[in-house]
């Protein structure tokens, strides 16, 4: 049941919704009135319809109770959320009512924090576009304000690459109880939580097999802590080169307790070492070889960018690097094709400039231009070819 009706100087429009719950609204003028009562039936008749009230719920409530219930996400995951929204959306935004954000507001909170944190501002923008997402499937607002072009790409500057030579002095100037630590981010393209992660049960010697069962992350609040790989990609079993298998054995011996799990890398209380404790290490063995830039996860980068230019076929990368999207192994890929396109270049550029330089011999004795009278005889040979 809906109308309109006059009161004193207004119009009145009233409609029952979906719940039977009556809705009222009041306007100076009828023909709002009638336009309002319009569109609500409509959205009913489509399923389309939201509740006004709904809308009124701010959206850092609404944001504790759509995290609160995210019981899937990873430890990691969960405390990352919520650092974003503690540290960098609530602020701003966490007093809004949901149905009143507007794409405007969401402007004026995202580019500040963009442009003093570029990685935060994308991260903490598709946090908020999601949250947003959940709340139009539940009907709590009609369409998501998140509507900014790009904002939740992450412009990620480009990360260097050692050459095989730097990598094998960074090898040498770690310290030996995380040298192989150093030398499974290279060689086996694994991350610092999952080489922290590791146990002695995860490494098959016979068969020269490695298992990525678990890691040991840092959370967004520095805590430390054990959990499954990120993606069901990262649960995967790769081989060790056989290169790599001595080292494997004497760090065994050396360093890991003999039982299945005992961690590769053991710290105090039973735990693995800290992430802080193998970062400290790989800061040393950086400055000494002059290499300040690099960060331990760069060395996997630089594992799998070698492990692109020996021919690697995309779905064989994605399976090492534990990558559950192609795009993210792409892009080695890519970068091994343009340096191979730069060695095609750097060899034409050689064979052009050693034709040339024939060329150029060649025109001295026998140029193009003819200035003397023509006669049957031939010019002169190169003193080469001259008789002695």
């Amino acid at each position: 049941m809906s109308h309109v009706h006059r009161r004193g100087s207004k119009w009145q429009a009233t409609y029952r919704g979906p719940d039977h719950r009556e809705r009222t609204k009041t306007f100076a003028r009828k023909r709002d009135a009638e336009d309002w009562l319009a569109q609500h039936t409509a959205d009913m008749r489509t399923g389309a319809w939201i509740d006004p009230r709904a809308g009124k719920i701010q959206f850092q409530t609404y944001a504790d109770i759509w995290l609160a219930g995210r019981v899937e996400l990873r430890t990691t995951t969960q405390a990352k959320y919520r650092f974003l929204l503690d540290h960098h959306i609530s602020p701003s935004l966490g007093a809004t009512p949901l149905g009143t954000l507007t794409t405007q507001q969401i402007r004026d909170w995202y580019f500040p924090l963009r442009n003093r944190h570029p990685s935060t501002g994308a991260s903490a923008y598709r946090l908020l576009a999601v949250i947003c997402k959940a709340a139009v499937r539940e009907k709590i607002i009609a369409f998501s304000p998140c509507d900014i072009a790009g904002a939740a790409t992450e412009h990620a500057e480009e990360r260097p690459v050692l050459s095989v030579p730097e990598l094998e002095k960074a090898v040498e100037a770690t310290s030996l109880h995380f040298r192989l630590a150093v030398l499974l981010a290279i060689r086996c393209q694994l991350r610092r939580g999952e080489v922290l992660g590791l146990q002695r049960g995860d490494i098959n010697l016979l068969h020269r097999r490695l298992s990525v069962r678990r890691t040991w992350a840092l959370r967004a609040d520095g805590m430390a802590v054990l959990g499954p790989p990120k993606t069901e990609a990262g649960r995967r079993t790769i081989a060790i080169p056989g290169n790599l298998i001595p080292e494997v054995e004497d760090h065994l011996i050396r360093s890991t307790a003999p039982e299945p799990d005992a961690w590769l890398f053991p710290g105090t209380a039973g735990d693995p070492v800290s992430p802080r404790t193998l970062d400290h290490a790989w800061a040393k063995a950086r400055a000494a070889i002059g290499r300040k830039d690099v960060r331990f996860h760069d060395l996997r980068h630089s594992g799998l960018t070698l492990a692109a230019s020996t021919g690697a076929a995309l779905p064989d990368l994605m399976h090492r690097a534990g990558h559950r999207s192609p795009a993210a192994s792409l892009r080695y890929l890519h970068a091994a094709q343009e340096r191979d396109h730069k060695i095609a270049d750097a060899l034409a550029d050689l064979a052009t400039s050693q034709l040339s330089e024939g060329a150029a011999q060649h025109l001295a004795y026998f140029p193009r231009t003819w200035t003397g009278p023509h006669t049957a005889s031939a010019p002169p040979p190169p003193p080469s070819e001259a008789p002695a």
